[in-house]
């Protein structure tokens, strides 16, 4: 089940990939390679674990936001989507945590 605004987020994240890189922060992150799209989405994901610290369920949000974003950069770095993200919580679905992670290889 797709979600219109992430599937409208992953359009403009392609859409932007080759734009030049002064004139779009995302054209910026493809430029820089995957390992400057892993930090930022490792930073943005601290953030959120710190406004949800923070005692300030408002400052979730935004901070949530930016951790999606991140990782469907980082998505479609990888040639990847938010497609192949659900089709792998789908075949979790039903699948016990403990049991999931225990079935994992490598």
């Amino acid at each position: 089940m797709a979600d219109p605004v992430f599937d409208r987020l992953e359009a403009t994240i392609r859409a932007r990939r080759d734009a030049p890189a002064d004139t779009s922060y995302t054209a910026s992150l493809f430029a820089k390679g995957r390992p400057k799209i892993a930090q930022k989405l490792g930073e943005e994901a601290v953030e959120t674990v710190i406004a949800a610290c923070s005692g300030d369920e408002t400052s979730i949000v935004p901070e949530a936001a930016d951790l999606m974003f991140h990782l469907a950069v980082l998505l479609a770095d990888a040639g990847l989507s938010l497609d192949d993200v659900r089709a792998e919580l789908e075949r979790r679905e039903g699948v016990g945590g403990l049991v999931e992670k225990a079935g994992r290889t490598g």
